[in-house]
This record gives C-alpha cells, sequence and structure tokens, in this order.
C-alpha cells in the first residue's frame, strides 16, 4: 500500500460510515469507511466513534472479512 503514514493523515470527517455486516446485534459492532484517495479501508468502533480509526488496505479487510466469514481466520 502507498505511504501508510499518508493513509493515517487523511482527515475522515465526512466519509460514509456504515456497520459491518456482521454485526452480532448485541451492540459489539464495527463501522468501516473507504479511505478518500487510497485503496484503503478505515474502522472504528461503533459504540466510540471518536476515537482513533485503524486504517488498512482494501485487500486486506477483504482477506479479513473472508477468512471470518468462512470460519478459517487462526491467530
Amino acid at each position: 500500500m502507498e505511504d501508510l503514514a499518508a493513509v493515517h493523515a487523511v482527515d475522515l470527517t465526512g466519509v460514509a460510515w456504515h456497520k459491518s455486516s456482521y454485526t452480532a446485534g448485541n451492540g459489539n459492532c464495527v463501522e468501516v469507511a473507504d479511505v478518500p484517495g487510497f485503496p484503503a479501508t478505515a474502522v472504528r468502533d461503533s459504540k466510540n466513534p471518536e476515537l482513533p480509526a485503524a486504517r488498512v488496505s482494501t485487500a486486506a479487510w477483504a482477506t479479513f472479512v473472508t477468512a471470518v466469514a468462512t470460519g478459517t481466520l487462526t491467530a
């Protein structure tokens, strides 16, 4: 991915956040948004949206979501 510092420097004010489709319904969920100008995804705790969001490449996020969905995520 491009310079990670540049990805973290992007202001996420006004981006379209949406809840993960794997929300458990118990309040423990995350919200995701595209990072403008980069092939990256921002991830934040929906209960604490004021905290900094984690940012990863879009490919890494897709790999993680697939592993969770298929039960192949390993520690």
